[in-house]
């Protein structure tokens, strides 16, 4: 059976691009293993936000009193907890499942793998295999939980994201290697409701080490009042069973000293590895650098007629980046002119507690790229709005150009920042500079004017410090 388009898999790169495919006219198929949606909506971006905003609740009601409220003590019911989880992914799912059906896009279920002048074999659960062949194929198959080599993910000690968002028992004790945004959450989540957390961080930074360092020492902080241990610039060198549970052996890389933290549970959140094995890249003859998919800025590979976007090519790991990649691919197939996407321009959010979100480019490497600098920084202690809703941990911080007011960077942490950042990516498409910030009237009171006032202590012409 021949299409125009075939999309291989199904997450926010796969079936947006699938969508944007039909709506241009294009007879589309999109072909996938499991679940419509992928891992964001299944098993990443939705579920564990859910279990985010479980723990949130908890966590309100335990600080009831704070807002003059008197309730029962709350109690944990994990298992709840967890199959909520699991029915706001499968909703999700089946959303995707309408938009399909509503765009007659052809779903196909089962393992593709590529094979040459533009086919696919697709097999089923029980082994059969069909072929199928397009004009265009575009690869979307997304990544996995990347397995260091002294941690196996063993699915039991040992575990990943998809583990840790579907445990039938709540641990006791659970140490989490990694500090991005994957780890962060889940410390977040399993401390909030009565797990004791350790975070072991192979970066010298720490906690979310890939943001401006304020960000990091603030989490950090934050993180330590919360009860969660956090071993920065430290490696596993090993983790043992013991007859009580998990013996795991962290060496500090600055010193070299090592010491043995007993705990039932590890959370292996590394980072994330493509999905390129096995999907038939040499019988294409698809070029591979790096362990990722070489693509131009349309997503075009090196074989006529084949596309990749999302986690097997170069770009961020990220949902919308992977949709944005997606839409531009199809738009350029269908004739179209876009705009290759500015990788420059892309937020990052984590939404643990408080949530960070940033975009740019971080004070230090603002400075190695040797721009002259004005930076303003507005505390959430100094904002009515966070005040009243009992949430001052934070601040915004923005990074401008000295010379030609240019936004360079904002790097948030506190309460709803993740809302808040699209404010500085727009006005970033825009090159917008800082006057145009400090004499756009932000409302009040709202968490948003910390933006402005951040801005307006760059200038020194801040009010409310």
């Amino acid at each position: 059976m021949k299409f125009d388009i075939i999309v291989i898999g199904s997450g926010p790169g796969g079936y947006v691009a699938a969508i944007r495919a039909a709506q241009l006219g294009k007879n589309v198929a999109i072909m996938e293993k499991e679940a419509l949606g992928g891992i964001c909506l299944n098993w990443g971006c939705i579920p564990t936000k859910a279990l985010l905003k479980s723990a949130s609740v908890f966590e309100y009601i335990q600080h009831a009193a704070d807002y003059g409220i008197s309730v029962e003590p709350a109690k944990i019911d994990f298992p709840a907890i967890i199959q909520r989880s699991r029915n706001v992914a499968d909703g999700m799912s089946k959303g995707i499942q309408f938009l399909m059906k509503k765009n007659k896009i052809t779903v196909l279920t089962g393992t593709a793998s590529l094979t040459k002048n533009r086919t696919i074999d697709l097999k089923d659960s029980e082994g059969n295999i069909k072929n199928y062949s397009a004009d265009h194929i575009i690869i979307a198959t997304g990544g996995r939980a990347k397995e260091l080599p002294n941690l196996k993910i063993d699915g039991e000690s040992i575990i990943e994201y998809r583990k840790a968002m579907s445990l039938l028992k709540q641990p006791k004790h659970l140490v989490v290697v990694g500090a991005g945004a994957i780890g962060v959450e889940f410390a977040y989540f399993y401390n909030s409701i009565g797990t004791k957390v350790t975070i072991v961080e192979f970066m010298e930074q720490g906690l979310v080490p890939r943001e401006d360092i304020d960000i990091s020492k603030e989490l950090t902080k934050i993180f330590k009042k919360k009860g969660i241990d956090v071993f920065p610039n430290t490696s596993v060198e090993k983790v043992d069973k013991t007859k009580n549970g998990l013996s795991v052996l962290i060496k500090d890389r600055k010193d070299n000293k090592t010491q043995t933290i007993e705990c039932d549970l590890v959370l292996s959140a590394a980072g994330v590895s493509p999905n390129i094995e096995n999907i038939g890249l040499e019988a294409s003859g698809i070029v591979v650098e790096k362990g990722l998919i070489k693509v131009d800025q349309f997503y075009k590979t090196n074989i006529p007629g084949l596309y990749a976007i999302g986690d097997v090519t170069a770009g961020p790991a990220l949902a919308h980046v992977a949709s944005a990649e997606g839409i531009i691919c199809v738009e350029a197939i269908c004739g179209h002119h876009p705009e290759p996407l500015d990788y420059n321009n892309i937020p990052g959010c984590t939404y643990c507690s408080p949530e960070i979100a940033s975009v740019g480019l971080t004070e230090s490497a603002a400075k190695e790229a040797g721009y002259e600098l004005r930076v303003g920084k507005f505390p959430f202690s100094a904002s009515g709005k966070a005040s009243a809703a009992g949430a001052k941990d934070g601040f915004v911080k923005v990074i401008y150009d000295k010379k030609y007011g240019e936004l360079l960077g904002a790097h948030m942490i506190g309460m709803n920042v993740t809302e808040m950042i699209s404010e500085i990516v727009v006005a970033r498409k825009l090159e917008t500079t800082g006057h145009e910030i400090l004499k756009a009237v932000h409302p009040h009171p709202t968490m948003s004017e910390a933006v402005m006032e951040a801005t307006a202590a760059a200038y020194g012409e801040v009010i409310h410090l």
